[in-house]
């Protein structure tokens, strides 16, 4: 039973006169009077309110397929518009127009949306609910957004839906050579080979081929930045860490902006499951907890802006700042750097010919269903590695498993008693892959593995390989700006403050900064203390210098 068919009453709730009159002292504008069938909010519309039903209705439609419309909802008296994307002040991924005997309706906009969220506990759980909750049934029901056209399997298509999927954002993919409607609009438009994938937007705008970046412009999902603003703490990195820190930091009236290159959640919203983080017994998977987080974040009003780029620390005598990829400086009076770590490569030929074409560092659904009932080889020992192997396997012929060490030396106990238990994962110790084959338009075809203590190889046919051997910091856009050790990491504790670089100002939280503990719960504690560190920072009178901080 999809969330739409079984949450109903939490994702279209009605508002009772008291709630309804709490909610008006939030409104952003006087009520609105709007004709039969007149538009309340168009697809695509950027910074659409989310509209409160005062008398009449409103009719929800969302886009169905590449030129249908399909109903979602008629939201009546005391019920409101929107979903996620009216917290975040983005473009609208649904339209509304008033019912046939009009409507009148309250408007609230990104910020004062949040305001109820935050000025009246009751309301503003109920709506922050049906928000979420609505996000997830456009996305169980599929069409509601963008659209992507190619070869199910090649690379580019992967990684869009890669980038949409983590982004929270609904999509659909259509078969270039097998589903109707996507063959014939690539005849149509006589679209060339190289040219796919192709990517219709929820407003109707086709891109070609599009970077990620260009996606996240044509769904209105990166903010336009003020460049005269001064924020009180600006982010680098959606991790847990960094949204961690954008929570505590929102919430205590800091002027917050979290920028990321790629998307929320970081390396942890890759994963599968995370089963021994704090409060959840069950288990959650890292973009579940990312997309919560990311949600909170938003509800205190910090700005998120992802995907956009940071070039590199700006340490001059004007005080610290972002250099943006654009050329832009983005100015903040303190910095913290959470910008994680990437995923390590190992050193094999060819390797970066594979990779998006087989060869992946992460297992998500979308990587499951594209490896479904074949062969496949995951390299690592790790608790990600573990926790992928419970998820691939159940999914896949066999999997083969590579590792330089016995299991016990680097995964938990609660994963290799769950591994052994697979009667299709055949465990390599002290093996590790010595070349791959194939080339960029098949994809990978076979792989072969070398036993380090006697040189033994043994090659095994397969499209698809994950790769989980640990991580390196990605702090090259540091650029010499703060101490870092021998390995990269980020050296803190230099100054008064234990998460103070030697940088005033400038703090490292998380996997990117030296001796901290890789766990996800580390972070968000890091997060949640650098807060309060600079708090102090900020507080703290003019410097021997003269420079105010």
């Amino acid at each position: 039973m999809t969330t739409l068919a079984s949450r109903q009453h939490q994702m279209f709730p009605v508002l009772d006169a008291a709630q309804v009159a709490t909610a008006r002292r939030f409104a952003s504008g006087p009520e609105r009077h709007f004709a039969a069938h007149e538009s309340v909010y168009a697809i695509g519309d950027r910074g659409a309110p989310a509209w409160l039903v005062l008398a009449g209705s409103i009719h929800v439609v969302r886009r169905d397929g590449l030129n249908q419309e399909a109903p979602v909802t008629t939201h009546g008296v005391g019920q409101f518009t929107g979903e996620v994307n009216q917290l975040a002040g983005r473009a609208s991924i649904a339209a509304g127009h008033a019912g046939d005997a009009g409507c009148t309706a309250l408007p609230f906009d990104a910020a004062h949306l949040r305001a109820l969220m935050v000025g009246s506990a009751d309301v503003g759980e109920v709506v922050m609910r049906a928000l979420i909750l609505r996000r997830v049934g456009l996305i169980e029901e599929g069409g509601a957004g963008t659209i992507l056209i190619g070869e199910p399997e090649s690379p580019d298509i992967v990684r869009l839906q890669g980038f949409l999927t983590r982004a929270g954002y609904p999509n659909q993919m259509l078969d270039a050579a097998t589903d109707a409607e996507g063959k014939a609009l690539v005849e149509r438009i006589g679209v060339l080979p190289e040219e796919l994938p192709l990517a219709v937007c929820p407003n109707g705008t086709l891109l070609k081929r599009p970077s990620n970046a260009e996606m996240a412009a044509c769904l209105g999902m990166t903010p336009m930045l003020d460049p005269d603003a001064v924020y009180d703490v600006a982010i680098v990195g959606a991790g847990p860490a960094g949204l961690a820190a954008a929570v505590y930091a929102a919430s205590e009236g800091l002027s917050a902006i979290v920028l990321d290159e790629r998307a929320i959640g970081g390396q942890a919203g890759a994963s599968s499951r995370i089963e021994n983080y704090l409060g959840f017994p069950t288990g959650i998977s890292g973009q579940a907890l990312a997309g919560r987080a990311f949600n909170q974040a938003l509800k205190f009003g910090a700005e998120i802006a992802v995907p956009l780029e940071v070039a590199r620390l700006d340490c001059t005598d004007d005080g610290p700042g972002l250099l943006l990829t654009d050329d832009s400086r983005l100015r903040a009076r303190s910095i913290v750097i959470a910008s994680g770590a990437r995923y390590r490569r190992p050193d094999i030929a060819d390797l970066a010919t594979f990779e998006g074409a087989g060869v992946s560092y992460w297992a998500s659904p979308i990587e499951a269903r594209l490896c479904a009932g074949e062969e496949v080889a995951l390299v690592g020992g790790g608790n990600s590695a573990g926790q992928a192997v419970v998820f691939l396997a159940p999914q896949v012929k066999r999997l083969h498993l590579i590792v330089r060490r016995p299991l016990a030396d680097t995964m938990s106990r609660y994963l290799i008693d769950r591994i052994a238990a697979l009667p299709n994962v055949e465990i390599h110790v002290g093996s590790e892959i010595a070349g791959l084959e194939g080339d960029r338009t098949t994809g990978l075809a076979a792989a072969t593995f070398r036993n380090r203590a006697d040189g033994s190889v043994k090659r095994c046919d397969l499209r698809h390989l994950f790769l989980f051997i640990g991580a390196d910091p990605n702090a090259a856009w540091l650029d010499g700006c703060v101490e870092t050790d021998a390995k990269g990491f980020v050296v803190t504790g230099r100054r008064d403050l234990p998460l103070e670089t030697d940088q005033p100002g400038v703090f490292a939280i998380g996997d990117v900064r030296a001796g901290s503990t890789k766990r996800v719960a580390a972070a968000v504690g890091e997060g949640a203390a650098v807060v309060a560190q600079i708090h102090a920072f900020l507080a703290a009178p003019a410097t021997a210098e003269g420079v105010t901080p």
